[in-house]
């Protein structure tokens, strides 16, 4: 299975390697338990009234339990690549940092060959006890020919801190449920997105903002650019239950379209019971700036090379939210590569 090459080329402090054949452990530092999960290990965040995720919960074969002891700080991030070689993939995963840890790890999910047909399910949990900071990265470029469903949902305690980069560009279909649960006072929260499609391929991506504590911070913020045919859905709900007093929390959806055909739907919502709080959403849809285009092709630029400029600017202000410089320059190349040479 160690044959299969990364999509990122980092330094890592330890690497998995997850195939429909099983999983690789090929290194682990002192203070992480980076191991197979038991097949007993029972699902404690995500409910059971998502068929996706029940299927998953059901038929999974191969999980990795990832577990940061008390104030374990890695300057290093943890790897997993998961590689999708056709077929049914069902992937676990759960991560659990506990109090003070301080880590980063990298899910990056792909196909050994753009044009394997294949059906992929994940499902991972994430505890973030008290003080502890999970940067999260996961990354998803499956083949043109796979259905993908994930359900990812993040518990955080007191004090905690999430920061979580979502990158969308492969699957013909893809739908993805992202949910944070902010359970303990000053836990926050930020999760970051972008996403690029073409041809015919849709992606649907569904989040949720739980604010249970007071004193609670969350902050999503979704960019999509879409070419040809190409369709995306972003659903966002904030809840503030009654006793979360004092919460902040925003989302947004900024959708760029590249062609005439391409279709975006953004749909925020708000459920708030308590009365001192500060929420706020915004969406947008708009169309390539005709202007702009006009003026770098009058500068000497094809119409490819300006539309990657343009795209580029789009999603400067999503990429600078990434605090991993290695991930933050790979997202920005892929975004930019959907961008054909020539027009």
């Amino acid at each position: 299975m160690s044959d299969t090459k990364p999509a990122l080329e980092l330094d890592v402090a330890a690497r998995a390697v997850v195939t429909e054949n099983g999983i690789e452990i090929l290194s682990a530092p002192e203070g992480v338990r980076f191991e197979l999960l038991p097949r007993d290990y029972a699902a404690t965040l995500i409910p059971d009234d998502d068929r996706f995720a029940a299927e998953n919960l059901a038929y999974w074969e191969h999980g990795l339990l990832v577990h940061v002891a008390k104030g374990v700080e890695l300057e290093k991030p943890l790897y997993v690549q998961v590689t999708s070689s056709g077929g049914t993939l069902f992937w676990r995963m759960v991560v659990i940092a506990e109090e003070g840890a301080r880590f980063s790890l990298i899910e990056d999910l792909g196909s050994n060959h753009p044009d394997t047909e294949a059906y992929t399910n994940a499902v991972v949990e994430l505890f973030v006890h008290p003080a502890a900071k999970i940067e999260y990265v996961s990354l998803q470029n499956l083949s043109r020919e796979t259905w993908h469903f994930g359900r990812y949902k993040a518990w955080l305690e007191r004090d905690s801190e999430l920061d979580w980069v979502i990158g969308g560009f492969g699957s013909k279909r893809g739908k993805v449920w992202i949910e944070n649960d902010l359970a303990g006072p000053g836990a926050t929260s930020r999760v970051t997105g972008a996403y690029f499609a073409d041809g015919d391929q849709h992606l649907d991506y569904d989040t949720f903002q739980e604010h249970i504590a007071p004193n609670t911070e969350s902050d999503f913020a979704f960019k999509g650019a879409l070419r040809e045919s190409a369709s995306a859905v972003w659903r966002g709900m904030i809840r503030v239950e009654e006793q979360a007093q004092k919460t902040n929390a925003y989302q947004e959806n900024r959708n760029l379209l590249l062609s005439d055909k391409a279709h975006a739907d953004s749909i925020p919502g708000l459920e708030i019971m308590a009365n001192d709080v500060r929420c706020t959403h915004g969406a947008t849809l708009g169309r390539i700036n005709r202007e702009e285009l006009f003026y770098l092709m009058a500068r000497g630029l094809s119409r490819a090379e300006a539309e990657r400029l343009i795209v580029r600017g789009f999603f400067q202000d999503v990429l600078d939210r990434i605090e991993l410089e290695p991930v933050r320059e790979a997202l920005g190349a892929a975004l930019e590569a959907r961008i054909p040479q020539a027009s």
